[in-house]
């Protein structure tokens, strides 16, 4: 490729709404144009990454068996009525009417075409296993589409189904993709974490996701330096971390806190430590039928912890949804206004659930349901009845035990690009996705899923792997491999000369090289392709001919090494074979 037949669409100021580096680069690297909001064009620069992301997902699910199709963007919505998604999903689904009035949705996900597929196409334990994939844009009506890429509403994603005869068979299905998956991002040259998750609106039982490393991700990453333990936050076990409850050695009593609606300032206020202080969170359940009072639970945990929300979902009675409390509500239940809530004494009956260390307190602190009031020295079973439920419902935090037993939880953050999910039959039950077993009776099929967010990749590779001049491309997800940069192009013929034989010699190798031909300022062109990352640089010069010297240089590298120009392509090659 030579640049003077290229788009080459650099910029000097990122735009305004750019909040992060990968939005900003990719921005001003050319690679992307905003179209509207969450919505971006992507340019010829650009859509080389993307072909790259894409070639390696699809040599390693062809590699893993799997098979590709191509599903329609546009699904009809009787397939999400029958899943009960249509309901279920919310808002990110974008709903249409065709000109007989039809209804269809642009699709965020294929689980319900893929099982139709199936429920049609597979007939028989003689066809099974089977995993199928595609590569293929996606919409999600996103409330606040930001950060570039990385939270768009238009994306590209690849989605594989597996299907097999029972759940033995899926759980290998799914180990086959979790190691194709590890294969993938370790070929892109990406620092990640495979971690267990939640399953989240898709379902099923078991789950991994696979986080870039990155500073500015917005997952927490949970794991054991000294083990292979790794959960994000959301799924991470929070173990109780006093042994034993102690036996009670203060009186209750009643404390003025004027004004203390927060557990530091009571805490600063009695001159106590925040782990004797507890946090309630209020909850609200909407009846199962109408005219049903709602349903209030209260949710303790330590003062110095925060309420998982994903853990409090999954409790018994909160598993079909809840909300916070209004403020009517938890006067109406606590007798006053939020602040000063507590488990002790309150106005109408609440559900009262406490974590794990909560369970373990003695002589804690607690809301007195009193304005600028709180109860001091308060115990369990002698001042306050036992939580009718023990559970874990915090986040963990750096230095917790790990769950494992051996050694100290530590945290770091991480961007989600892939997520693969063991659903069982929760979309072939719905669909009826059936087949015949060896005894001719009819079984249901077992299901996995695996995401990879393409488009969302060169996101997350730009935010682990840039620098202040740009991004720095892992090798194998770079536009170029090799930019060839010739100083005078326009006025030497033997620059020309070198620089175009190089150039070749580089194509014939395999290597992905583009030639500068466009004849720029040795500063405009060296800015524009340490902006873009491309990983080599090449620089031929007249100056440097007359010494038979040419300069290489890596896109890592502090400064340019002078080699000789018959050494040039041999060089430039072992020079690449370095980086990752």
């Amino acid at each position: 490729m030579r640049a003077s037949q290229f788009h080459i669409g650099t910029l000097k100021e990122a735009p305004s709404d750019a909040e992060i580096v990968s939005h900003q680069l990719m921005t001003r690297a050319g690679m992307i144009r905003k179209l509207a909001g969450g919505i971006y064009n992507y340019m010829p620069i650009g859509l080389r990454v993307i072909r790259k992301v894409e070639a390696i997902i699809r040599e390693e699910m062809n590699r893993a068996g799997a098979l590709e199709l191509l599903m329609p963007v546009v699904q009809p919505a009787e397939l999400w009525m029958e899943s009960g998604r249509w309901e279920q999903y919310g808002p990110e689904l974008l709903r249409m009417k065709d000109r007989h009035g039809r209804d269809f949705v642009l699709q965020p996900t294929s689980e319900e075409v893929i099982t139709d597929i199936a429920r049609n196409e597979i007939h028989s334990w003689r066809q099974l296993p089977k995993n199928f994939y595609h590569i293929q844009t996606k919409f999600r009506d996103e409330r606040r589409p930001r950060f570039g890429v990385m939270r768009g509403r238009e994306f590209t994603m690849k989605d594989a189904y597996s299907f097999d005869r029972d759940e033995a068979g899926a759980q290998k299905s799914y180990d086959v993709m979790y190691d194709a998956y590890m294969r993938i991002f370790t070929r892109m040259g990406l620092t990640f974490r495979a971690v267990a998750a939640d399953t989240g609106s898709i379902g099923g039982s078991r789950s991994h996701e696979f986080q870039v490393i990155a500073d500015t991700g917005e997952d927490l990453i949970v794991y054991n330096p000294a083990t292979q333990y790794a959960a994000n936050i959301e799924l991470a076990e929070a173990p109780c971390l006093i042994a034993e409850r102690a036996a009670a050695g203060q009186d209750m009593r009643q404390v003025h806190t004027p004004g203390a609606t927060k557990c530091e300032a009571v805490a600063e206020m009695l001159e106590l430590p925040l782990t004797s202080h507890v946090k309630s969170i209020a909850l609200a359940v909407e009846p199962e039928e109408a005219g049903q009072p709602v349903q209030i639970w209260l949710l303790l945990v330590r003062a110095d912890h925060e309420l998982n929300e994903v853990k409090a979902g999954k409790l018994a009675g909160l598993e079909h949804g809840y909300r916070f409390a209004t403020e009517a509500e938890i006067v109406e239940h606590f007798g006053c206004v939020p602040g000063f809530i507590g488990p002790l004494g309150t106005a109408k009956p609440v559900t009262v659930v406490a974590d794990r260390t909560v369970a373990a307190l003695h002589d804690f602190v607690i809301g007195a349901n009193q304005a600028d009031h709180h109860y001091a020295g308060v115990n369990w079973g002698r001042d306050l009845p036992e939580p009718d439920l023990v559970a874990d419902i915090r986040n963990v935090v750096e230095g917790d035990p790990a769950p494992d037993g051996s050694g100290a939880l530590a945290i770091q953050r991480g961007i989600e690009v892939g997520h693969v999910f063991f659903l069982g039959t929760k979309y072939s039950n719905a669909l009826k996705a059936t087949y015949l077993d060896e005894t001719g009776k009819p079984a249901m099929l077992q299901m996995g899923c695996y995401g990879i967010g393409v488009t969302r990749l060169l996101g997350a590779a730009i935010e682990q792997h840039h620098d202040a001049r740009g991004i720095v491309w892992p090798r194998a997800l770079a536009p170029f491999e090799v930019v060839v940069c010739p100083v005078g192009w326009g006025k030497s013929e033997a620059v020309r000369d070198a620089a175009t034989r190089l150039y070749e010699g580089l194509k014939e190798a395999g290597v992905d090289a583009i030639l500068d031909d466009r004849d720029e300022r040795p500063g405009v062109m060296f800015a524009d392709w340490e902006l873009i990352g491309v990983p080599v640089r090449v620089t031929v010069g007249d100056r440097g001919l007359k010494e038979g010297q040419i300069e290489l240089q890596g896109r890592g590298d502090a400064a340019a090494a002078k080699i000789a120009v018959a050494e040039g392509l041999p060089a430039t090659l072992a020079r690449l074979a370095q980086t990752n």
